[in-house]
């Protein structure tokens, strides 16, 4: 049977690593503490946008147990039925955030844990831009990445190849800014994968808030 969808190169990749990416990067103490400080601002009962969502955990697991309604967002359909399975009180789709519809200021808050580094740059803000809109003014959006001043570079992501594009930590502030956003707090730390064939690789996270009418 041929796929009814075409598959971005990301789909590839991550339907090949499946859950060992989650094995992968279940020790990111920064991403929990990062899943922790979203959960401190949230009011009950938020809607929560999870883009690149993967295996569900520990992102969409971790907001649907505090009791938010959750949708996640992912191309590769291994991944949407693995976090199906492992989270079933969110919601998860398989779609491209690039072209997938979202009604204005209809989440409470964003989530993007490392899952633009497969766009090239200009993608990766508009892409941004596309999910401040989606956001309601006041709410916030948290932006993870590995912070390096690179485009277009050709890489072995846990033996698989992947071209990879992104921006060093001042410029992701940047990117943030000009979408309409106000950077509350950055983190960056240094974490290695348990993978066989990982390196330590540098960490950033961005919580930000969508600016209000006015301000």
């Amino acid at each position: 049977m041929t796929d009814p969808q075409p598959r971005p190169p990301a789909a590839v990749v991550f339907d090949a690593l499946g859950a060992a990416y989650e094995e992968a990067f279940a020790g990111s103490e920064a991403h929990r503490r990062s899943l922790e400080r979203l959960l401190g601002r949230l009011a009950p009962g938020s809607r929560v946008l999870d883009v690149g969502s993967g295996t569900g955990r520990p992102t969409a697991g971790t907001l649907a147990a505090a009791g938010h309604e959750v949708l996640g967002v992912d191309v590769s359909p291994v991944m949407v039925e693995l976090a199906s399975r492992q989270v079933p009180d969110a919601s998860f789709r398989r779609a491209d955030i690039r072209t997938l519809p979202l009604d204005d200021a209809s989440f409470d808050a964003v989530c993007v844990y490392f899952s633009l580094l497969q766009l090239d740059r200009e993608e990766q803000r508009e892409t941004v831009r596309r999910l401040v809109r989606a956001l309601r003014p006041g709410g916030y959006l948290v932006l993870a990445t590995v912070p390096l001043d690179v485009e277009g570079v050709e890489a072995v992501f846990m033996g698989q190849p992947v071209r990879v594009s992104s921006f060093a930590a001042a410029d992701l502030v940047a990117v943030a800014e000009e979408a309409g956003l106000d950077v509350l707090e950055s983190e960056e730390t240094l974490f290695t994968p348990d993978h066989p064939d990982a390196v330590p690789e540098p960490h950033v996270f961005l919580h930000c808030r969508r600016r209000t009418a006015g301000a």
